[in-house]
């Protein structure tokens, strides 16, 4: 499976089975999405490459915990992951488990880019929109149309490679597509708790723009395809900025330690920044 494939799908992948053992009735509590969550974790770390070097990771998980300490009182405790995956991409699963692509950390032009992403997933969190879409999905009997297809992606033979493309949109699908209205709520989320971390939340806007001039003459990167950032999108985000009144001494760096972490990617992986 190529590399654009290979963390966002088998984690959605993962997710599908994991969603098809939890009840079919009623609203996925809180426990329900913790044990949701825990055990797509422990078949993500089965299927998906990780950077288990701790400056990597710490330095991660130190600029999510400050949004979420920013953010007030939450009802899961959250985890984050670095994926040794070159392209583009951050996404959330269920119950706070946060996974970043190298690729995403090697893209960003400064700390606040990065912590615009990360705030942002955590807004999918915060806000239920991955138990609502488990809601959904599940009401519509999507979930088990689709978790044959899913699961095979892990599945040998003659047969997976037919799978896999079917395997691949399907888990895509049902992990990673929001609402316009839920991605407008995670892009408020986290302009709002950016600034009691210290960030700036210009820097979600242009990590959009950024992704944007990619697309031209050629395929959108992935954290693009599952989050579409339209004009109007970045047009939206940016007036609640305006609108904040954003106090004078936010970061956009971060005293070069992005910088460095980015060159210890690039040891560790061979991936060159973007």
């Amino acid at each position: 499976m190529p590399g654009r494939a290979r963390s966002a799908v088998a984690a959605a992948a993962i997710a599908l089975a994991a969603l098809l053992a939890l009840p079919g009735c009623g609203t996925l509590s809180v426990q329900e999405e913790q044990q949701l969550g825990a055990e797509m974790a422990r078949d993500a770390r089965k299927h998906l490459e990780f950077v288990r070097e701790e400056v990597v990771v710490g330095y991660i998980s130190q600029m999510g915990r400050g949004i979420i300490k920013a953010a007030g009182p939450q009802p899961f405790t959250y985890h984050f992951h670095v994926v040794e995956d070159p392209e583009l991409n951050a996404f959330a699963a269920p119950a706070g488990y946060i996974y970043v692509n190298t690729g995403t950390i090697l893209a960003a032009a400064n700390a606040s880019e990065l912590a615009g992403v990360i705030a942002h997933e955590i807004g999918h969190v915060a806000l239920r929109h991955i138990a609502k879409n488990y809601n959904k999905q599940r009401g519509a009997g999507i979930l088990y149309q689709l978790g044959a297809i899913g699961a095979s992606i892990f599945m040998p033979g003659p047969g997976a490679a037919a799978a896999q493309l079917g395997g691949q949109l399907a888990a895509i699908g049902v992990l990673n597509s929001f609402s316009r209205e839920a991605e407008s709520e995670a892009d408020a989320f986290a302009v709002k708790v950016m600034p009691g971390a210290g960030w700036d939340p210009r820097g979600l806007v242009s990590f959009f723009q950024t992704l944007q001039q990619q697309t031209k003459g050629g395929r959108p990167p992935e954290f693009l395809s599952n989050h579409p950032a339209t004009e109007s999108r970045i047009e939206a985000t940016s007036a609640l900025i305006r609108e904040a009144k954003l106090p004078e001494d936010l970061r956009q760096q971060d005293g070069g330690k992005l910088e460095i972490i980015q060159r210890r990617i690039q040891i560790l992986t061979g991936h060159a920044s973007r």
